[in-house]
């Protein structure tokens, strides 16, 4: 974890994520923190990692999702050389998603 980004601050943010129960309160939240364009560079970079993460290529991801090679760029060099949490959150989707098919 980055050292930089460990502050009171940041560790009161997350406790408010982790509060969470559903996607409308996840909306309600989302909604009062970030500005429009924030919201949806935020998911749109979240869905370019869980393309790469997905193994598709580039020109792929620049179509489906806007992102310029730039973006991608720094996004995969994330999801190489993070500190994990886009694998901990993709496995813990598709286990969930796992968990509900069984249903």
């Amino acid at each position: 974890m980055n050292k930089k980004i460990k502050t009171d601050a940041v560790d009161h943010l997350i406790d408010a994520l982790l509060c969470l129960k559903t996607r409308e309160e996840g909306y309600s939240l989302l909604e009062d923190l970030c500005t429009v364009n924030e919201l949806l560079s935020l998911s749109q970079r979240f869905e370019v990692a869980a393309m790469l993460y997905g193994h598709s290529t580039y020109m792929e991801i620049a179509d489906k999702t806007g992102a310029s090679t730039a973006t991608i760029s720094r996004v995969n060099r994330s999801l190489n050389y993070g500190c994990d949490g886009y694998a901990l959150i993709f496995e813990r989707l598709k286990q969930q998603n796992d968990e509900e098919g069984q249903k």
